[in-house]
């Protein structure tokens, strides 16, 4: 089980939204490249970077400040927000991500979102943002219509090579996991599942942790409790290394 610590890039900064609301953010670093390093330093084995200007504008903006993480850290990182084309995508990996994460695309245009993981085979996850049971595009702000069990069938015979799920209505309110629903994703899902939103204590790494165990489930995103210091990255990293000795 990874834990991913989250930088989210919005007007050249780091910060959180609560709920993907872009008029509730929280500036936490001016500079995301040495945020990104700091948590390299703590320990994190994996980074999960989001371009929230991309994700509500609707491209890509920020392929410099990846080149600039890409110069800082020697760990790999995953990028979302804003990717809906090709061109996009691969401008992203020449940057220095190592895999791309697709939300909008990959539901209103189906047959571009099968053409781009074949295009980039394991190298291109979905998103799959719920509140409500539906599935969220646009940077939240758009409802596709499908609802998880709808859409990942053909999500899966796209190629797709993970699967991120965020609870929208946990994301940066720190209020817990919604275990439930990762245990019926990840027993359904042949590809790694990676939990989004609400991860806020070590408490909700601990009952993340035996789904990693018996399914696909392989890891979770922090940001806001990484940050806030409610979650300790280190602290995390050291429990899960002590479950997995004694097996």
């Amino acid at each position: 089980m990874i834990i991913f610590p989250a930088v989210d890039i919005k007007g050249g900064k780091a910060v959180r939204l609560k709920r993907g609301r872009a008029d509730e953010e929280t500036v936490f670093s001016s500079d995301p490249a040495a945020m990104a390093a700091e948590w390299e330093r703590e320990g994190a084995r994996y980074l999960h970077v989001v371009d929230l200007d991309g994700a509500f504008a609707g491209s890509g903006v920020s392929f410099s400040i990846v080149r600039a993480i890409r110069d800082a850290i020697s760990i790999p990182m995953q990028i979302g927000g804003g990717i809906r084309d090709y061109d996009t995508a691969r401008r992203y990996l020449d940057a220095g991500a190592d895999r791309i994460i697709i939300g909008t695309m990959a539901l209103e245009a189906p047959e571009e979102y099968e053409k781009l993981c074949a295009a980039l085979p394991g190298a291109v996850g979905v998103s799959l943002d719920a509140e409500g049971g539906r599935l969220k595009t646009k940077g939240w702000v758009a409802d596709s219509g499908l609802t998880l069990d709808a859409a990942l069938p053909r999500l899966l015979d796209a190629g797709t090579a993970f699967i991120i799920y965020t609870d929208i209505e946990r994301d940066g309110m720190q209020s817990g996991v919604n275990v439930a629903a990762l245990a019926a994703l990840s027993a359904k899902s042949p590809v790694p599942v990676i939990a989004a939103g609400g991860v806020a204590t070590l408490d909700d790494v601990k009952a993340l942790y035996p789904l990693s165990q018996n399914s696909s489930f392989s890891g979770a995103i922090s940001g806001r409790a990484l940050y806030e210091g409610t979650l300790n990255l280190a602290e995390a990293m050291a429990w899960i290394a002590e479950q997995e000795s004694a097996q």
